[in-house]
C-alpha cells in the first residue's frame, strides 16, 4: 500500500513536471516570436534606409557629369560629396563605376585601401545592375576585407545607354551590437544556410548543415565568402531552415550560455531580402527550471491538500455511521409520531374538504339570488311601465276595431278599394303593435351572463320605446342623441336596457308634476370607451343623497327598495364598465341643463373590438 502511494507521488510529479515544462516552452514560442519580430523589423528598417539613396545618386548631376568625361576637379568635388553623404546616413562607403566596371569616384578616397582605380567588373552586383538595373548583393570586401551587403544601381544616359553604375555598401556592425545585448544569440543565414550577420561573431560565414562539396566550391571560387570554411554551426540537432519551437543544444560555451544549454529555435523571413532568414536562438533551461519546480511544488501540495481531504472523508464517514445509528432510532420514534399526526392531519382535511364544497354550495346559491333580484327588479321595472305601454297599444287596438268596421261597410257596398286601404292600415297598426309587445317580452326574460359586441343604439332604441308612453303622458320631452352616432361596446343587450330604463325612469320619477320637463341622451366618444350621459332638469340630488347614492335598501321613494341603483352599478361593472353620478360643477362632466341643475348619471362602457361579429337578438 505505501509503495503503491509512493509510486502514485513520483508519477504525479512526473507528470507535472513534463506539463510545466511544456508548457514554459510554449510560453518562451510566443515571446521568441514577438522578439523575433521586432529584431527582424530593425534589420528592415537599416535597409529600408539605404535602398532609397542609390536610386536618388542616379538622377545626381555631379555623378552624371563625372560619368560623362568631368574634369579632375570635379571628380574630386564628387568624392567629397559621397563621403558626406556616406558619414550622414551610415554607409560603409559609396562609390560610382563606369560602364566597363572601373571606380572613378568613391566616398574612401583619402584611405589606404580606397576604391577608387579598382576594378569590379566581376563582382555580381556590378553585373546584375547591368543586366536587370539594379542588384543587392552580400559578400567579404576584395580591398576592405570586411563584409557587408552592396546595393547597386544602373545609370543610363537619355537615350537609355550605359553610363555606369551607383553601388552602396551597408555594414551591420551597429545592428550586430545592438543584438550583442541580448541574452539571446540571433543570426541571419541567406539561401543556402550560411550565416551572413549576428550577435556571435565567430560564427559569421558558418553554414546551418554542410553543404554539398560542388556548392562549397562554387561559393569559394566567387569569393562572396572569401576563403570561409563553411563549418557546421556547434549545436545539436543541426538547426532546420524554417523551424519554430524545436529545441537545440550549444556543443561549446556561449557566454553566458553554458555548455549544453538549451536553445529555443525560432525561424522568421526577411521577405524584402528574398532567401535571407532571421534565427532567434531563446535561452529557456530557466524557464523550465522555474516552471518545473513550481508545477512540484503544486503537485505536493495538491497531494497534501488530497490526503488532508481523504483523511477527513474518513474521519467523518466514521461519525456519520455512528450518527446514522442515532438517527435510526430517532426515525423510529419520530415515524409513529408521524403516522399518529397523519391520522389526526386526514381528518381535518377531511373537515375542510367538507366546508370548501358547502361554500361553493352557498357562492352558487349567492349568485342564482343576485340573478333572482336582477330579475326582480327589471319585473318591478316593467309593472312601472305597463301602464303606459297599456295604453300606447289600446290606441293602435281601438283604430284597428274601427278600420275592421269600416272595412265590413266597405265590403258590403263592394267598394273593394276602400277594403284593401283599411286593410293595409291594420296590418301597420298590427306591426306597431308587435314592436311594442316583442320589445316588453325581451325585456321581461332573464338575460343570460355573456358579454359581447352590442349596438348602444339598439339598446337605447328599446329603453326609449319602454319609457316613451310615461314621459308622453308627463310631458316630458325625451332629447335623444343624434342620428348616425353609434357605437359597438362591451356588454349584454338586455341588461344594459335595463339600466338605461332605470336610469330613464329616475328622470321621469325626478320630473313628476315639472310642467317643463326634459331629459337629455348623449353619447361621447373617449378613444377606448363611450360615455352615456342621462341628465334631467328636475330638483337635482341633495348631499345627503348623493352620499349614499348606490348603498343598498336606502331610497327616497315611499315605494321604492333602494336597489334599482345598487343593481345597475354592478351589471355595469360586469361588462368592465363604471356608473357614477356627475356633480353639478364637475368640468369632466358638463351638464346640458347649466350648473346646479337638475341631476346626471354617467355610464362608461368600454368599446368592442371592430370586426367583431353581433350575437342574434331575438325580440
Amino acid at each position: 500500500m505505501i509503495l503503491m502511494a509512493v509510486g502514485l507521488v513520483f508519477g504525479v510529479l512526473h507528470v507535472a513536471t513534463q506539463w510545466a515544462r511544456d508548457d514554459a516552452v510554449k510560453a518562451a514560442a510566443a515571446q521568441a516570436r514577438a522578439a523575433g519580430q521586432i529584431n527582424a523589423a530593425l534589420l528592415r528598417n537599416n535597409l529600408d534606409k539605404f535602398r532609397a539613396l542609390p536610386f536618388v545618386l542616379t538622377r545626381d548631376v555631379d555623378v552624371r557629369a563625372a560619368l560623362q568625361g568631368a574634369s579632375g576637379g570635379q571628380i574630386e568635388s564628387l568624392d567629397e560629396k559621397l563621403d558626406t553623404l556616406s558619414r550622414g546616413v551610415g554607409a560603409s562607403a559609396i562609390y560610382l563605376l563606369d560602364k566597363k566596371g572601373l571606380a572613378i569616384a568613391a566616398s574612401n578616397w583619402r584611405e589606404p585601401a580606397t576604391f577608387v582605380g579598382v576594378d569590379y567588373q566581376f563582382r555580381p552586383y556590378f553585373q546584375g545592375s547591368v543586366a536587370r538595373g539594379f542588384a543587392e548583393h552580400f559578400a567579404l570586401g576584395t580591398v576592405s576585407h570586411e563584409a557587408g551587403l552592396y546595393l547597386s544601381r544602373r545609370i543610363d544616359d537619355a537615350n537609355g545607354a550605359l553610363l555606369g553604375v551607383i553601388v552602396l555598401k551597408v555594414d551591420f556592425r551597429d545592428l550586430e551590437a545592438d543584438w550583442r545585448q541580448s541574452s539571446a544569440p540571433i543570426f541571419v543565414t541567406d539561401e543556402h544556410g550560411v550565416v551572413l550577420l549576428g550577435s556571435i561573431p565567430d560564427w559569421r560565414f558558418d553554414v546551418l548543415a554542410p553543404l554539398a562539396p560542388d556548392l562549397a566550391q562554387s561559393l569559394r571560387t566567387s569569393l562572396q565568402f572569401g576563403d570561409a570554411q563553411f563549418r557546421p554551426l556547434p549545436l545539436s540537432p543541426p538547426l532546420a531552415p524554417v523551424s519554430t519551437g524545436d529545441l537545440v543544444r550549444t556543443d561549446d560555451d556561449l557566454p553566458p550560455l553554458p555548455k549544453g544549454a538549451p536553445l529555443l529555435h525560432t525561424t522568421l523571413p526577411i521577405v524584402e531580402s528574398p532567401g535571407w532568414t532571421l534565427h532567434l536562438l531563446s535561452p529557456v533551461q530557466t524557464a523550465m527550471n522555474q516552471a518545473s519546480a513550481n508545477a512540484q511544488l503544486g503537485a505536493l501540495l495538491a497531494l497534501s491538500l488530497l490526503a488532508a481531504a481523504l483523511g477527513i472523508l474518513l474521519v467523518r464517514r466514521q461519525r456519520h455511521r455512528e450518527r446514522a445509528e442515532q438517527h435510526a432510532a430517532v426515525q423510529a420514534q419520530l415515524a409513529a409520531l408521524v403516522d399518529e399526526r397523519t391520522a389526526q392531519l386526514l381528518d381535518v382535511n377531511e373537515q375542510l374538504t367538507d366546508e370548501m364544497d358547502e361554500r361553493q354550495r352557498t357562492e352558487a346559491r349567492l349568485h342564482t339570488m343576485q340573478d333572482e333580484l336582477v330579475q326582480a327588479s327589471k319585473l318591478a321595472l316593467l309593472g312601472q311601465v305597463a301602464a303606459g305601454v297599456a295604453h300606447e297599444i289600446n290606441q293602435p287596438v281601438a283604430a284597428i276595431r274601427a278600420y275592421a268596421d269600416n272595412a265590413s261597410e266597405f265590403l258590403r257596398r263592394q267598394d273593394t278599394g276602400s277594403v284593401q286601404e283599411n286593410l293595409v292600415t291594420i296590418s301597420t297598426l298590427t306591426e306597431r303593435i308587435g314592436h311594442i309587445t316583442g320589445e316588453l317580452r325581451a325585456f321581461s326574460r332573464k338575460a343570460g351572463a355573456s358579454v359581447g359586441p352590442t349596438r348602444l343604439t339598439e339598446a337605447l332604441d328599446g329603453a326609449l320605446l319602454l319609457v316613451g308612453p310615461r314621459a308622453r303622458r308627463q310631458g316630458v320631452t325625451l332629447q335623444r342623441p343624434p342620428e348616425g352616432q353609434d357605437f359597438l361596446v362591451r356588454a349584454n343587450r338586455v341588461r344594459l336596457e335595463q339600466v338605461l330604463v332605470n336610469l330613464l325612469q329616475n328622470a321621469l320619477e325626478a320630473l313628476e308634476g315639472r310642467p317643463d320637463g326634459r331629459v337629455i341622451v348623449a353619447l361621447q366618444d373617449l378613444g377606448a370607451t363611450v360615455q352615456v350621459h342621462v341628465s334631467d332638469n328636475g330638483p337635482g340630488l341633495s348631499p345627503n343623497a348623493r352620499a349614499r347614492l348606490f348603498t343598498p335598501f336606502h331610497t327616497s321613494k315611499p315605494e321604492g327598495l333602494g336597489l334599482g341603483l345598487v343593481i345597475c352599478r354592478d351589471i355595469v361593472n360586469e361588462f368592465g364598465g363604471e356608473l357614477r353620478a356627475a356633480h353639478p360643477n364637475d368640468p369632466g362632466f358638463p351638464n346640458p341643463h347649466g350648473p346646479q341643475q337638475g341631476a346626471m348619471f354617467t355610464l362608461t362602457l368600454q368599446k368592442a373590438a371592430p370586426g367583431t361579429p353581433l350575437p342574434a337578438f331575438t325580440p
